[in-house]
């Protein structure tokens, strides 16, 4: 089969790999749209690589399924599937608390096993087991099944911070991510905020619904905060993007008892000053939240299929898989806002 396969730091390939075949209690999808992410961007400029190269990455896919492997119930060949990618265990403490994110022993699609930069994808039981494998509804293009995964993300961000109707939200940043935060606090019934420093983007956020866009370039974003919500403040602040010394700039912006969550996964070794005064006398909420739970993610293809919450106006760009080195490079550059990689049914 045909796959990009990533060997090295900045070193990603177009190959002829061999196809997969299912085991016991696993499934065989054929990969039909697969999201870049920013993930794969960090990886191959090596922040958080694969530990064994060379790897097939890209963790945000949907398909169809091409085999089944003995042992495998309630799933047929030619189904359509969504795939959330981290395979759990399912009996550790945190497996048993609901939090499977937070799995002892996960593992998942390019981290530990290929991911969906390919024709086909294996997928472990232990992501079929934990209702990981969603079918999809006719109606659900595969490209737009395929942003399911980020935006479970953000959905789980929104459900750790209690985001609710009439919240003061502050996105840091409106690129994919923070866009999709922005569309779930709006689902949420919240009043949402968007700063970033390019005016592109933030009339982009504009016309999904933000109640401001605060351009970092002119604006003093935490004073425009506390303006905006009668001097007080954000209820909750999303820092989308993982630059440690930007998310420190915005904690003046979140309220006295509010929540600023580190959504965007910072480099390692990046320390940032946090005043333990400040938390401990504003009774500030500092936390973060790491990818998503299956409940998350069936919510997230739920609502992309009811169409309460649109992704389509997020993905800018589509592309093949000959035109993978391209995608990533301009990803890398920022040129993109969502980009999707799609594999036609007869290749």
């Amino acid at each position: 089969m045909k796959a990009a396969v990533m060997h090295g730091k900045g070193d990603i390939r177009l190959e002829s790999v061999p196809a997969p075949i299912a085991g016991e209690g696993e499934i065989i999808v054929k990969v039909r749209a697969s999201g870049i992410c920013a993930t794969d961007i960090k990886m191959l400029l090596g922040q958080g690589s694969p530990k064994d190269l060379p790897a097939i990455l890209g963790h945000e896919v949907s398909g169809i399924i091409a085999q089944t492997g003995p042992g495998v119930q309630n799933y047929a060949i030619g189904e359509r599937v969504a795939v959330y990618p981290i395979a759990v265990c399912g009996e550790c403490f945190f497996c048993k608390s609901g939090r499977h994110n937070l799995c002892l022993h996960e593992f998942g699609l390019s981290h530990g096993i290929d991911g969906g930069f390919a024709e086909y994808v294996r997928i472990p039981k232990q992501i079929i087991n934990i209702g990981g494998v969603v079918k999809l509804p006719d109606h659900i293009p595969f490209d737009k099944a395929a942003v399911a995964e980020p935006l479970s993300c953000c959905l789980a961000a929104a459900r750790a911070t209690g985001t609710g109707a009439g919240d003061n939200v502050l996105v840091v940043g409106a690129g994919p991510m923070g866009l999709m935060h922005l569309k779930t606090a709006l689902w949420h019934k919240a009043r949402v905020m968007v700063t970033d420093i390019r005016p592109d983007r933030l009339a982009l956020a504009e016309k999904i619904g933000a109640a401001a866009c605060l351009d970092v370039n002119s604006d003093d974003v935490a004073g425009e905060v506390r303006r905006l919500t009668g001097g007080l403040g954000a209820d909750i602040v999303i820092a989308s993007l993982g630059v440690p010394e930007v998310m420190e700039r915005y904690f003046p912006a979140v309220r006295n008892g509010g929540i600023f969550n580190i959504f965007g996964g910072p480099p390692a070794g990046q320390p940032v000053p946090v005043d333990l005064r400040w938390i401990h006398y504003s009774e500030i909420v500092l936390t973060g939240t790491f990818a998503s739970t299956p409940a998350d993610f069936q919510l997230a293809v739920s609502l992309i299929g009811s169409g309460e919450i649109e992704v389509d106006d997020l993905i800018s760009h589509r592309y093949t898989l000959d035109d993978m080195l391209d995608a990533v490079e301009q990803a890398r550059r920022q040129e993109i806002i969502k980009g999707v990689v799609l594999i036609p049914e007869g290749d």
